[in-house]
Formats: C-alpha cells, structure tokens, sequence
C-alpha cells in the first residue's frame, strides 16, 4: 500500500521553526516526510536537516521523497527519544529546529494488517516499530484485569474503563483475544447503547490507549523534551504537534518548566535555587488547525501546536 499521509499544520510548523538557509533541522516523527520536505526546500547549500523514524514503511517512502536532496538529508530508523546520542554519532552537538509530529500517520491507520483500526479486521498488532516483539495482543491477553483498567483510564480515559476491562477479561477466559474486529465487539458490550451515540465510536478510546501503552509514546515524550531543548542552539525551537490532551499536557507542562523553572517559594524576594529559564514559550494559546484544514483532513480536527524558543 502507498504511504499516504497528510502533514498536519504543515505551513504553521514550518513557519514557526523561523528556518535558516545554513541551519541543521530535525524531524523526530519523519512519517511520510511532509514537514521534512518543506523544510529542506527552504535551506540552502550548507543546511541540513535529520530525519528520524522507528516505522521501516516510513523510511523507505520519506527517503524516496527526500531523495533530491541529496546528502543535505540524513534519514535515521530509530525512535526520537535517542535524538541526542544519534545525533551526537554523526557529529552533531547543537541544531536549529526540531519538530515532533506525534499524530499516527493515516498510512498506519489504513493498512488493515497493521491492526492500529478499530474499523478494520486484522491481528491485534500496533507496533510502530516492527522490530519490537511485543503486540496489542499481549496486552490485551496477558495484563491482568487490573492493568487494562489502568491504561484504558489512564492513557483512554474511557469512564466505562472498569466495564471495558472486566469483559475483556471474561472473553479471554473463554478464547485468547486475536483480531481488532473480536476486541471492538468486545467494548461494544461494555458500553451503554445510549452513550455509543453521543460519543462516536465505542473502541477509540481503548485502541489509543492501548496503543500509547505498548509503544510507549507518553513515557517517550515525557523523557525527551528536557534533551530536545538542550541541544538546540540559542534561537533553536521546537515545534510539536499533538493530537490528545494527554500529549498536550506534557508538552504545556515541560515547556512552562524550561521557561520558569524556579522552584523557589512566591514570597522570596531573590530566586536562590539558581535554575535558570532556558527559553521561552513562543504559543502562549496553541495553533490550531484552520477550519479549511479540517474539512480536507478530519484527522487534524484535535491537533494542536506548541512551540518553544531556546535562550
């Protein structure tokens, strides 16, 4: 299957990077390589920009895309939480930019066997990265009743979680759980029809915070943020783009912290904790996608963007 994506807020993030002909960028979330391209357009000889993804689909369409470009691209399969020691490997200390585009690419969301689709029948899988040996299947097989509560709460917050995880667990106790079609059947019978109605379809919730569990990705992002602003070069922002509120409120929270990180108490006359702002948070309100957006792309329908500037 072709690898079809549209890159969310694409003008908006790219815009925001403020981008220098002799700058070195990253994109952390390289997808199908839509914000990569129009960054490298903008750059001249001597700039450059690092692509980094952990989806093999995902490479080899973004190196085909970005090919013309020449050695100004370097494409990298790993995961963006590894940016600094990768980018240190091939002599990189500092850069301009980085982007992050956190939404799942409508490549993965489409190819059935994927299992990322609550609309689709396939194997439970969801890996992004399908090098690692874990599944959707283990998690919805093997954590405990417990533990699927946690994460449909936690990364779905799905208020029938409890329901939800009390007849998975029921079902698996009769036949293992394989396909997305038995799982979506399964949290069809967990929720009242009434609320089925009001709130779209009954599985998104479960099938992101299953996936959010078995990738990582709020764990990933949490660890990153801190290194991301360090290494970028007085005047370097970074631009990210998220698609739940979870996501948001990480993000909202580690850039307020790199901003004004005093932990001294308010009625101290002097900060004596001796940290200091590393930068400062250029949306004091996210970007948000324009109606015209949305009607071309309902998947940008809950991104926002975030940016930050390095001191």
């Amino acid at each position: 299957m072709e690898f079809k994506h549209k890159s969310v807020l694409l003008d908006e993030t790219v815009n925001g990077l403020g981008i220098k002909a002799d700058g070195i960028y990253v994109d952390g979330t390289l997808g199908g390589g839509g914000h990569a391209y129009e960054i490298a357009k903008r750059l001249g000889e001597k700039g450059s920009i690092v692509g980094i993804d952990r989806d093999e689909a995902a490479i080899e369409v973004a190196g085909i895309r970005l090919r013309d470009f020449g050695e100004r691209v370097t494409i990298v399969r790993s995961n963006y939480c590894d940016m600094k020691s990768l980018l240190h490997h091939i002599g990189i200390d500092k850069v301009d930019g980085i982007v992050l585009d956190l939404g799942v690419s409508s490549y993965q969301l489409d190819t059935a066997e994927r299992g990322f689709s609550y609309r689709e029948d396939a194997p439970l899988d969801m890996r992004m990265d399908r090098r690692q040996k874990m599944t959707a299947r283990d998690i919805v097989n093997e954590y405990s009743e417990m533990e699927l509560y946690r994460v449909i709460r936690d990364y779905g917050e799905d208020k029938f979680a409890k329901n939800i995880a009390k007849h998975i667990a029921q079902a698996r106790g009769k036949s293992s759980i394989e396909t997305t079609r038995q799982l979506t059947e399964i949290i069809r019978q967990s929720i009242p029809m009434k609320y089925q109605k009001k709130t779209g379809h009954p599985a998104k919730r479960t099938f992101q915070a299953i996936r959010i569990e078995l990738n990582g990705e709020l764990d990933v992002l949490r660890g990153s943020l801190d290194d991301m602003i360090d290494i970028l070069n007085p005047g370097g922002r970074l631009c990210i783009i998220t698609f739940h509120s979870l996501e948001d409120r990480i993000v909202k929270s580690a850039f307020r912290k790199n901003e004004n990180p005093c932990t001294c108490p308010s009625d101290f006359p002097v900060c004596v904790c001796g940290k200091v702002s590393k930068g400062s948070i250029i949306t004091k309100k996210p970007i948000l996608p324009s109606e015209k957006e949305i009607a071309h792309n309902s998947r940008a329908k809950s991104a926002k963007l975030r940016i930050f500037e390095r001191r």
